[in-house]
């Protein structure tokens, strides 16, 4: 088969058509998508105002909202720029960037989660020992370290990759460059990255995802004590809400990254990609943040205190 030139830039067919449905759901997604970045942009900018979210649970939160806000700025614009310039083309750089930045952005939100739920954890069930179980030295670590895992893990799946030989076929039927989805183009043996690829989703995302179910699951045993029903039916739709937004940023990326290459198909990974690179930077602000009572009070204290300063402009 004969291999593309090194320098030619892979071709995004994208997840929509020019049909009049397709550009309904177009539609839909980018309102979706910008209703996101305002979202975690706003949640961002409350806890850094605000001192009293000035504690490692909010710090947490707004490490999410920045990973967020970053995923879907990296995707969508690209996306979006594409489907509406019929510009499909992009460079192998920027392809390695996208990968690069959406495994960091993806593996870093996978440990962060995992130490949310840890955070929650020891609210519910070691609520006179939290200062000290979750301190901010540690707050600080857990961050670093999600962030650098997530960084790692990109580097070394974005480099990997784009060293392959790819194949006249150079076009990529999705709508963002993905590992697996270069991996399906390349014209080598690539069974050993394929298996190494297939580890770092065991550490990145099975690990993770076993401590989440695990907190939440020590949180419903905590709960299930307390004679309280009004206390008792709030701790179980919070962790039923948070357990659905667990569900819904690992089961898709566990789907797409730890099948092997035969089993997959092009038109069912861009549907489940875009759960967790779309849809889930859309539910996490309402899920984790805006229906926590000290968040809404906190966004009532900057209205109010806009509204009063526009009262003195005038």
């Amino acid at each position: 088969m004969e291999k593309r030139n090194a320098t030619s830039d892979f071709i995004l067919l994208g997840i929509f058509k020019h049909t009049r449905s397709h550009l309904f759901l177009f539609m839909m997604v980018l309102m979706m998508a910008i209703a996101s970045l305002m979202a975690n942009a706003l949640m961002l900018l409350l806890i850094l105002l605000d001192p009293r979210l000035h504690r490692p649970m909010y710090f947490l939160l707004s490490q999410l909202s920045l990973m967020d806000l970053m995923l879907v700025s990296s995707i969508v614009p690209k996306m979006a720029a594409a489907y509406l310039t019929w510009n499909k083309s992009i460079s192998p750089a920027g392809c390695g960037l996208q990968i690069f930045v959406s495994l960091t952005l993806g593996g870093g939100e996978s440990f962060l989660l995992a130490a949310m739920s840890y955070d929650r954890y020891v609210a519910v069930c070691h609520p006179l020992r939290y200062p000290v179980l979750l301190n901010w030295p540690l707050c600080i670590q857990m961050t670093l370290g999600s962030w650098f895992l997530g960084a790692a893990d990109g580097l070394m799946q974005a480099a990997t990759t784009l060293s392959f030989p790819f194949c006249s076929a150079h076009e990529i039927d999705h709508f963002f460059c993905e590992a697996p989805m270069l991996v399906c183009l390349a014209c080598a043996d690539t069974s050993v990255f394929e298996n190494v690829m297939y580890v770092c989703c065991v550490l990145m995302l099975l690990i993770p995802f076993s401590f989440i179910l695990t907190s939440y699951g020590l949180i419903l045993s905590a709960v299930l004590h307390l004679r309280s029903q009004e206390a008792l039916k709030k701790a179980f739709t919070t962790c039923s809400s948070h357990l659905a937004a667990v569900a819904i940023f690992y089961g898709p990326a566990i789907f797409i990254y730890m099948r092997p290459k035969s089993y997959r198909s092009a038109n069912h990974d861009k549907v489940v990609s875009a759960f967790y690179t779309i849809f889930t930077p859309v539910l996490n602000p309402l899920i984790y943040s805006w229906r926590n009572c000290e968040v809404r009070e906190a966004l009532k204290r900057w209205l109010g205190k806009c509204a009063d300063y526009k009262c003195q402009q005038t």
